[in-house]
């Protein structure tokens, strides 16, 4: 069984990469621009090549790094300041738009898969652009939403997901039916609501008992809270990962 690689751009504090991870992707490089969350990274991914800085993710910087000209699957979760209800949604006129350099690197390195994550607002700021872009980079895209509380948040948390096939990969789905991220996803969802067994993967988040006296302070707590808010629930993109997984091992068994 071939090998999966997965590259993340955005990465923050490693959401998209755990749930590639759980699909069997090895982690060949992350690109994170804020302190805390590469922190993060580092400890539990220290021997990943990483990025600070988007701009500077180039594919001759990652051949130099990684020895490897592509990799299976790029995700990223690109700034959602631009769209989110919480900001002035200025969409592409945001200094944050960063979905043109997310573009340029896959552009560059060519996977055969993109994952991209951001908020709900996405439907109205750019959608129908970052589709258009990626058909024209030579993938066929569709789009997905999932909700955290669907797979056990306790929260909404709704997400949506780009996902795009280089198109041999694409004609490789419709003619195998293989890709099922919807059924994958409704599928959780189901499994939530009739309150069967569930393995580990979709574990209810565990409420906290109350305490009691007065706490110190946690270490750090403002990089943490503003890091768990932008950060991916990775159960929701398991499903993803894990059918785009089947796809590539089908894929190359029939080669």
């Amino acid at each position: 069984m071939k090998q999966l690689t997965h590259l993340s751009l955005f990465s923050g504090i490693g959401g998209l990469d755990l749930a590639a991870e759980w699909a069997g992707f090895d982690a060949v490089g992350q690109c994170e621009w804020a302190e805390y969350p590469t922190k993060v990274l580092e400890k539990h991914w220290p021997d990943v090549p990483r990025w600070k800085d988007i701009r500077t993710l180039t594919g001759e910087s990652f051949y130099g790094r990684t020895g490897r000209r592509t990799v299976d699957i790029i995700s990223g979760g690109f700034p959602c300041q631009p769209f989110s209800v919480a900001g002035k949604q200025r969409g592409k006129e945001d200094d944050r738009y960063l979905w043109p350099e997310m573009l340029r690197v896959i552009r560059e390195l060519k996977p055969k898969w993109v994952v991209g994550e951001n908020v709900s607002g996405l439907i109205r700021g750019a959608l129908t652009d970052i589709l258009s872009d990626l058909e024209g980079a030579g993938y066929e895209a569709r789009a997905y939403s999932s909700e955290a509380r669907n797979v056990g948040g306790m929260f909404r948390g709704q997400r949506i997901a780009v996902v795009a096939a280089s198109h041999n990969r694409g004609a490789f789905m419709r003619r195998n039916g293989e890709f099922s991220a919807d059924g994958e996803i409704e599928r959780c969802r189901n499994n939530n609501r009739r309150g069967k067994k569930k393995p580990d993967l979709w574990e209810w988040w565990q409420i906290e008992p109350r305490p009691y006296g007065m706490a110190d302070g946690i270490s750090c707590r403002v990089d943490r809270l503003r890091c768990l808010g932008n950060a991916v629930v990775p159960q929701q993109f398991y499903p993803i990962f894990k059918a785009i997984a089947e796809v590539e091992n089908l894929y190359h068994g029939t080669k």
